[in-house]
């Protein structure tokens, strides 16, 4: 699971009394897609041979189709859609909130509490604050995907949309259709009615 969801997939698992096991691999990596790829592939060289079946809760993460390749190689399936915003808001909703605007920045959970390291350290904009505008000159508004959100995360995002010096938007989404895509990986129709076998889960 990416680091980015790993917290909503375990909830999933636990909830959910499925029998998988859940590996991480760090969010941090989507500023370098290529590190993505390694990281899975050294995950599912160590991991792979243990389960009947493997699923990566990644989206393509600019990886241009390298992740699936190195999944299809060791039998592994990917979670269905192309990043987590689509994954937590759901496909039509996604596609809605994009036609209607096309320059939103999207927030989760994740990156509300992650936002300072991930965003403004993690692209340099703490040392050169002219970096803000390139990066970020063209978006209109925020939208908060929110799946648990607290008083405080609800704060921080409110701080981060001033710091864009944009407008928020909070929608309580939860897992999305993170939920049900997972569930159908990992319950297939013919086997619904029984326990599934044991799985290992990986995120990216």
């Amino acid at each position: 699971v990416c680091g980015a969801l790993g917290k909503e997939v375990k909830e999933l698992v636990r909830e959910r009394g499925w029998k998988a096991d859940v590996y991480g691999v760090p969010a941090l990596l989507h500023f370098r897609p290529r590190e993505i790829v390694e990281a899975v592939e050294r995950l599912l060289d160590d991991v792979a041979s243990r389960y009947d079946r493997v699923i990566a809760v990644y989206g393509d993460c600019g990886t241009a189709g390298a992740l699936d390749a190195v999944l299809a190689r060791h039998g592994a399936v990917r979670l269905e859609g192309a990043h987590c915003y689509e994954m937590f808001a759901g496909a039509e909703e996604f596609a809605s909130l994009m036609e209607a605007q096309p320059g939103t920045f999207f927030l989760t959970d994740w990156l509300v509490r992650s936002f300072d390291r991930a965003v403004v350290r993690g692209l340099g904009i703490d040392r050169f604050p002219e970096l803000q505008q390139v990066y970020f000159g063209n978006y209109t508004r925020i939208v908060y995907l929110a799946q648990s959100p607290t008083d405080r995360l609800l704060q921080r995002a409110h701080e981060v949309a001033a710091w864009f010096d944009l407008p928020l938007e909070v929608r309580h989404v939860g897992p999305g259709e993170v939920a049900d895509r997972l569930e159908a990986l990992i319950v297939p129709p013919q086997s619904a009615a029984s326990m599934p076998s044991r799985a290992g889960s990986t995120a990216g």
